[in-house]
């Protein structure tokens, strides 16, 4: 309620505020490198990765510093990998559902995503988002073939410092409202690992748009979701 209340009350200042970030955040592009390939040696592993600018590794200097990059390097120490990146800068989990439904007869054991800074920023329901995700993770299992889906959380909006206050006070409320739905969502799905990107508070390590993870961060996160791919392939 007493969200709703501010966001009346400050609804003007908020679009002005949010105009003003997409005119002047400085555009990081999406990195160069491979976003699809087979590597490594054991047991095979598809994998798929998708989502928005993070998924895509804006903030690295190059995939291989990205998310992919480094849960590829990480994976095909294990396992034979073939793997694909699908994601685009500003993608919504609408936007994203539809990019992975024109994948026609792909198959892949794994998915990893992220999404969801697009979906908050944007007017959607709480009923929204959380059907949006869950017809993500049906396609995923039903027309993909996933077993296992690890889907990240939102990041720490209110500590973006690319987004003055009070906007990023209502976008940090926002998402980790959004982000609590999710992980609650997802608890009563078994093959479905909800994976809290809250790991990092420290600004100095985020990307200098101060909007998008540094390498730093992709490689704790990349480390993160090697671990429960691991834990769950042994099982």
């Amino acid at each position: 309620m007493k969200h709703h209340l501010a966001t009346i009350a400050l609804g003007p200042l908020l679009v002005a505020q949010g105009i003003y970030v997409r005119r002047h955040t400085p555009k990081l592009p999406e990195p160069p490198g491979p976003r699809a390939g087979i590597v490594g040696d054991g047991p095979p592993l598809r994998l798929l990765i998708t989502g928005d600018s993070a998924a895509a590794g804006v903030g690295a200097s190059s995939q291989d510093e990205a998310l992919s990059g480094r849960l590829v390097s990480d994976l095909s120490s294990s396992y034979r990998l073939d793997w694909r990146l699908e994601a685009r800068t500003g993608a919504t989990t609408r936007q994203t559902l539809t990019r992975l439904q024109r994948l026609g007869g792909s198959q892949f054991d794994v998915l990893v995503t992220s999404l969801g800074v697009n979906d908050v920023t944007r007017a959607i329901s709480e009923a929204e988002w959380l059907a949006g995700q869950r017809q993500l993770r049906s396609l995923a299992r039903q027309t993909l073939g996933v077993s296992l889906i690890i889907v990240a959380g939102l990041p720490p909006v209110e500590r973006f410092p690319a987004l003055p206050q009070p906007l990023r006070w209502y976008l940090g409320q926002r998402a980790l409202h959004f982000s609590r739905l999710l992980r609650n969502d997802l608890e009563a799905d078994p093959s479905a690992h909800f994976l809290d990107l809250r790991f990092s508070l420290d600004q100095s390590l985020m990307a200098s748009d101060g909007f998008h993870p540094g390498p730093v961060i992709y490689a704790e996160w990349a480390s993160r979701v090697a671990a429960i791919v691991r834990t769950a392939r042994q099982g």
